[in-house]
């Protein structure tokens, strides 16, 4: 549609050009997306949706991350997973707080059902009620595994998990990048991505000398 505004226009009077390159401008901005439409103050249904998926993904990658407390990993591994905590715990206030905001309903998430400490319970239990068809989300069977792993194989099983969790976590925030309208979601998203997917390549290093 746009080649062919651009080219009656270029048959036209300069005042119809001119007025064909303000009807094109408006069409991009009516079909670009979150880049040329984004906004400090409004939101959208993509960015509920975000925060809401976001929130669930974080909560299940702190679970997964305090499975790692007392278990005889490599120091890069601990380091790594509380690196993890470090950026994802905060960023579940953050979608808290704009879902409370937006007045959205706040998920329910696998650690409201289970004790936010390290004991964890029963993994299978913690996860009744939760979607796990988001992309990257484990199984209630999956966590459980990873629960009960022997410390030989636990270590490489939790990079396994984590790596596909990442991934997951990455194409949710691709989304947002691309469909989103709030502006302070598509920035988190954007560092989300360069985040986590520079854990990837590290967690695969990882996982390669493992």
């Amino acid at each position: 549609m746009r080649t062919r505004t651009i080219t009656r226009a270029l048959g036209a009077t300069a005042l119809t050009l001119g007025l064909g390159m303000v009807a094109v401008a408006c069409g991009d901005d009516d079909t670009s997306g979150a880049a040329t439409e984004s906004s400090t103050t409004e939101h959208n249904d993509a960015d509920v949706a975000f925060a809401s998926e976001m929130l669930q993904h974080h909560a299940q990658a702190l679970s997964m991350v305090d499975l790692t407390v007392e278990r005889p990993l490599d120091p890069e591994v601990t380091a790594l997973a509380e690196q993890i905590r470090a950026a994802q715990g905060p960023e579940i206030e953050t979608f808290t707080d704009w879902l409370t905001e937006w007045d959205e309903e706040v998920p329910e998430t696998m650690r409201d059902h289970a004790n936010a400490g390290h004991d964890m319970g029963d993994m299978g239990e913690s996860m009744e009620g939760m979607d796990t068809s988001m992309p990257g989300m484990m199984t209630a069977e999956d966590m459980t595994a990873l629960q009960d792993a022997p410390d030989s194989e636990f270590q490489a099983t939790w990079l396994e998990m984590m790596i596909e969790h990442h991934t997951g976590a990455v194409e949710l925030a691709k989304a947002q990048t691309e469909n989103g309208q709030y502006k302070p979601a598509i920035d988190l998203a954007e560092d989300i991505v360069a985040a986590q997917t520079a854990e990837i390549d590290t967690m695969q290093g990882l996982l390669s000398t493992s």
